[in-house]
């Protein structure tokens, strides 16, 4: 994205490509549209339990450069499906009683909605245009319309199994894609399905291969970040072929995508895995890490930050862009911390490139959307902390609920050097999703007011004491 952003414009960026920039006239394929009406048909016509696999699937085969214009709105695919997946979402609120989500509204889920609003309130005062303001009721649409459309389709640890299966497709069908474009210089996605370059970018020699995504390092990142569900698959009796098949198709991912950061996010879900034997002893690991970063911090001639700059795994790696990113995101608050800023691609030579979450967080929401993100992070570890603790003695339920949470790290390790914009953000909804669904059983509020039985999958189980008095 990047240098494809450098190739059309140069150091500047005009106005219109934040607030009001894509195509004019529909881009969307024969293709594509037809992969949308089914996914449309599965929406309305299925089962809640039979709509994961194929709407995600879709979600993440079809390119997001797919767009269908219509009044000079642009509904990419994520649009267009979480629509349809909120007209029968409110027929079903209409009709029944039923919560539409598992454990109600929690802490992560008002965090998320926070975070958004103040996302879209820092940008229409920032900007100060009407057209700003369409700009942001689409990502209204696509932020909360997706987050909690996945929400409702993600309700117990069986649904999280049908994620980590498709996942696993998802992986295996774009990693022999990449493979393809390694030996052929060309991307079958965009030859067949439309909405993506048809041929891979090249550095230092290399070809980045990306698959259905919007770049290669978020490619990579989907391999990375999801290694440590596939390998939740494999340890599952019934999942073991898939879970090996999306295990190798992750591999193959973060190598063809020639970027550093799914290496590190790579290496950051294999760590985490590795520290299932100490998994009681984590919170002397967290300050264990912080007291590291707080010494390095202490003792190096630059900021901490600047480690940043030495990683480089690929030999082609902009480390030090990504390090002056943080840096001058710290030492330029005032420009930002009140709705975030438009004046950042002046701070220096192509810095309105956020190639990080958290960077990008600050500067297009402000101090508030920053904190709120953070706190969203804080809350769905500590909620898949205390349900691990509730479920003990049941190694299923305490996996996969240690495996979501691995997947989670190598996310945030991954946000260090990528910000989410295209179907990336589904994957972080889901995982957002699972973590909520794991915790729910035994965190919710209904469970939490009484210390009746359970049930979580093959559990069934009174919840202990001390996660009853710390529920959140």
């Amino acid at each position: 994205m990047y240098s494809v952003i450098c190739v059309l414009f140069g150091p500047w960026v005009p106005d219109n490509f934040y607030v009001g920039g894509g195509p004019t006239e529909t881009t969307i394929s024969i293709l594509a549209g037809i992969l949308l009406a089914i996914a449309i048909g599965c929406v309305l016509l299925l089962p809640r339990k039979r709509i994961i696999a194929p709407v995600l699937l879709i979600l993440f085969l079809v390119p997001l450069g797919n767009v269908l214009v219509v009044g000079g709105l642009h509904l990419m695919t994520i649009r267009i499906i979480s629509l349809f997946g909120w007209i029968r979402l409110t027929n079903i609120k209409l009709s029944s009683r039923t919560p539409l989500f598992v454990g109600r509204m929690n802490s992560v889920d008002i965090a998320f909605t926070l975070c958004t609003i103040f996302h879209v309130l820092a940008f229409v005062l920032l900007w100060q245009t009407s057209s700003a303001v369409v700009n942001q009721c689409g990502y209204l649409w696509s932020e909360l319309g997706m987050y909690f459309y996945v929400r409702y389709l993600i309700q117990d640890e069986a649904d999280s199994y049908q994620v980590m299966r498709t996942f696993a497709v998802v992986a295996a069908v774009c990693a022999l894609e990449m493979v393809y474009e390694q030996a052929r210089g060309q991307n079958l996605f965009g030859t067949i399905v439309g909405g993506i370059s048809t041929v891979p970018e090249i550095r230092e020699g290399r070809i980045r291969s990306q698959g259905s995504f919007g770049h290669a390092i978020l490619a990579g990142t989907y391999g990375a970040t999801m290694l440590p569900l596939f390998w939740c698959l494999l340890k599952n009796k019934i999942s073991k072929v898939l879970g090996a098949v999306g295990l190798l198709a992750s591999l193959v991912m973060v190598a063809t995508c020639a970027s550093s950061t799914p290496i590190l996010a790579l290496v950051a879900g294999v760590v985490a895995l590795c520290c299932w034997p100490i998994r009681k002893y984590m919170r002397w690991v967290r300050w264990g890490i912080v007291a590291t970063i707080v010494s390095l911090h202490l003792v190096m001639k630059a900021p901490v930050w600047f480690l940043i700059a030495r990683v480089d795994v690929t030999g082609s790696s902009s480390g030090y862009h990504r390090a002056e990113l943080v840096n001058l995101f710290i030492t330029r608050l005032s420009d930002w911390w009140l709705f975030g800023t438009k004046s950042n691609g002046s701070w220096d030579y192509a810095m309105f490139d956020t190639s990080n979450m958290y960077v990008g967080q600050g500067e297009s929401g402000g101090l508030l959307a920053f904190v709120f993100f953070i706190y969203m992070i804080c809350k769905v570890f500590s909620r898949a902390g205390k349900a691990r603790h509730a479920f003990e003695g049941n190694l299923e339920c305490e996996r996969l609920i240690w495996y979501v949470s691995c997947s989670l790290f190598a996310t945030i390790v991954a946000f260090f050097g990528i910000s989410y914009w295209d179907q990336m953000n589904i994957g972080w909804f889901a995982l957002l999703g699972m973590a909520s669904a794991c915790s729910a059983a035994v965190l919710s509020p209904k469970n939490s007011d009484s210390a009746e039985e359970i049930s979580w999958g093959s559990v069934k189980r009174r919840p202990n004491a001390r996660t009853l008095a710390t529920h959140t």
